[in-house]
Order: structure tokens, then sequence, then C-alpha cells
């Protein structure tokens, strides 16, 4: 159980230096303000985190919703020009990691509820 929500906390914390560092250093966006892409982009991760540090089931459960927006943008920008390929590659690897153990941690959880009981 630990070691989920330590996968879970290392998707959404990897997601989160990669996007900034992406976003804010090695490939600022053209188009939009790069604070306004850094807004969009890192406030849905933060929504968790409480939860996710306190190892609450249901924060896991919900936040894999998440996880899947996170994935699809990783998908759009694999397919994307040149170097972003390997930015959406990386957030494909880490959505999917924090999408599986955010699945298994409340299996977990209840499985350890109704052992002690």
């Amino acid at each position: 159980m630990r070691l989920a929500n330590s996968l879970a906390l290392a998707g959404v914390l990897g997601l989160f230096a990669l996007i900034l560092i992406w976003n804010a250093w090695l490939a600022p966006p053209q188009v939009l303000p790069r604070a306004l892409v850094l807004l969009l982009m890192l406030t849905p991760l933060v929504l968790p985190l409480p939860g996710l540090l306190a190892g609450r089931a249901y924060t896991h459960a919900w936040s894999a919703f998440l996880a899947m927006l996170y994935f699809v943008i990783g998908v759009f920008h694999a397919a994307g020009p040149g170097a972003e390929r390997g930015y959406g590659w990386l957030m494909i690897c880490l959505s999917l990691v924090w999408l599986g153990a955010a699945g298994i941690y409340p299996r977990l959880a209840r499985r350890q509820l109704q052992q002690s009981d």
C-alpha cells in the first residue's frame, strides 16, 4: 500500500517538475503567455496533493481521472514534431505510473480495512 502511494506521488510530482521545466525553460510557449500555460497545466496537479500525501483512498480514486487527462495531453505531444515527442512520452510514462498506482491504492486500502476487522 505504501508503494502504491509513493508511486502515485512520484507520478504527480514528476509531471509537475516535467511541465514546469519544459514550459518555463526548455520550450516556452510561443502563442500564449508562459504564466498562463503554467497556471493551466500545474493547478490540476496541486489539487489532489493534500489527499495523496495523507494517503486517502478516495483522493487516489478521483485523481486517476486527472492522470488520464495528462495521458491524453502526452499523446498529443508525442504525436507532434521533433523535441515535443520526448516531452510527450515522458508525460505518458509519468501519467501511467500515477494512473496505475492511484487505481491500485483504494483496493489495497479496502483490503487492509477488511483484514483489520
